[in-house]
């Protein structure tokens, strides 16, 4: 024997508190935040302020501890035998080895639950825009015809019909029965909505019930009834419970009465209030009238001073009709003679623009110009021979050849003809021609004399 034990394996030998912090932390890393729901039992309370108790069911219990930082948060104080809700993650605890649950949150069980579900549903509509108030209806200011949906037996319908029947009872009402709690509930108000807006009947409809708890009144949280209550195209007054009461169709329909009597009293007018009013309208159209019809007396009485008689008239008429033809003749006559004028003038126009008269006229001013034009003719040859004789007269006076008769004599190259001006441009032997008066004569130069 030890032998045998000599040779088996080294053993890993754990403390009892390794044993525990390693069960604690298996615990705690395995198993995620969970809900449990049970009985509250053996509820300790110390002075630390953390919450010990037990959770239990029929079958079995669990040990829970709370601490102070997270039941501060909880809004009541736990009873033994409450039933509730909590959020706990599973521990150990390691002195006394015993397994427990650490609760985060707590709740009352059922209306705790409900309330949950009606905060997600909340807010999951809000989200989608059912309750903005761009989508709510205006209600009608006198409804003609007012389809209540509720239980024809609950007490909710005798205070609206008996509130309707107070303030204007000449408006019909209608009630769709349905039953306001319970399984069947939520699916007969959606068909009692749809049912009075095919009806084609109603231009309001009431969705009312009593007061009741959390649980009574879930029919009224129930998501379909919600969306039924949006698709409606008739307005839709909810009055569900008492004033502190709220559902998810309170806020999704067009309004919310605080009570089914405060919702009637919404829906239709005091008839009173518009009698006074249908009174107060009959006095003021009593004087309006009585002022119209002292106006119109007075227009009549104005209209009869101005009447006169017939014969007046008809001696104004003749009277406006001699003076009308006196001006129309004068008016003719005015006519007439403005067009004799215009005639005679025309007539003169005529004569004056009479083609034997431009012919007569054109011949004259032809005989004229031909006259004319002899005379310049004559006088312009005159006054060229005058300027011919001078210009000889000039010229023969400038002439070389006059002063060539005066003695002087008009030297030029032979050869080139050029005219000699300067001793310069001849040489000794060069060939010049002499001109005189009557003729010329060539000669060779022999010498240059300088001075």
């Amino acid at each position: 024997m030890n032998d045998l034990f000599s040779k088996s394996p080294e053993r890993e030998i754990l403390s009892v508190s390794q044993l525990n912090r390693q069960a604690r932390q298996l615990l705690e890393t395995h198993l995620p935040l969970l809900w449990v729901e049970g009985e509250l039992s053996n509820v300790s309370i110390p002075s630390s302020g953390h919450w010990y108790f037990t959770l239990k069911d029929e079958q079995a219990q669990v040990r829970c501890c709370m601490f102070r930082n997270r039941n501060m948060l909880v809004r009541f104080k736990p009873q033994q035998g409450q039933h509730v809700l909590i959020r706990a993650r599973v521990s150990l605890y390691e002195g006394r080895g015993d397994y427990q649950i650490i609760a985060e949150h707590m709740e009352e069980a059922g209306s705790g639950a409900l309330q949950r579900a009606f905060d997600e549903l909340k807010h999951r509509l809000s989200s989608e825009g059912l309750f903005n108030e761009a989508h709510k209806k205006p209600l009608p200011k006198i409804p003609k015809h007012i389809a209540v949906i509720t239980s024809p037996t609950g007490a909710a319908i005798r205070d609206v019909l008996s509130v309707l029947d107070r303030r204007f009872a000449g408006i019909p009402v209608s009630v769709i029965p349905v039953a306001v709690q319970g399984k069947e509930s939520a699916p007969q108000i959606v068909n009692a909505i749809e049912l009075a807006n095919r009806a084609n009947l109603f231009d309001v409809i009431l969705l009312t019930r009593g007061g009741g708890s959390m649980e009574d009144l879930w029919s009224f949280n129930e998501e379909i009834v919600a969306r039924a209550i949006f698709n409606s195209s008739l307005p839709i007054v909810s009055a569900v419970g008492h004033e502190v009461d709220f559902t998810i169709a309170d806020f999704v329909a067009d309004l919310r009465a605080p009570t089914p009597s405060a919702a009637a009293e919404i829906l239709v007018p005091d008839s009173e209030e518009w009698l006074d009013k249908f009174i107060g309208f009959e006095v003021l159209l009593e004087e309006a009238m009585l002022r119209k019809l002292a106006h119109l007396q007075k227009h009549l009485q104005h209209l009869r001073l101005r009447l006169r008689h017939p014969r007046e008239r008809l001696e104004q008429q003749a009277q406006r009709l001699d003076n009308l033809e006196l001006r129309l003749k004068n008016h003719i006559k005015h006519l007439l003679d403005r067009h004799q004028h215009q005639l005679a003038q025309l007539r003169l126009r005529m004569q004056v623009h009479h083609p034997h008269v431009q012919l007569t006229q054109l011949r004259d001013r032809l005989h004229a110009a031909r006259t004319q034009l002899f005379k310049t003719q004559f006088a312009y040859i005159d006054n060229q021979k005058q300027r011919l004789t001078t210009a000889a007269r000039m010229l023969n006076t400038l002439s070389p050849l006059n002063t060539l008769e005066r003695g002087f004599a008009l030297a030029s190259d032979a050869q080139s003809g050029r005219i000699i001006t300067h001793q310069q441009q001849v040489q000794s032997g060069q060939r010049i021609h002499i001109r005189v008066a009557g003729g010329g004569f060539h000669s060779i130069v022999e010498s240059i004399d300088t001075h």
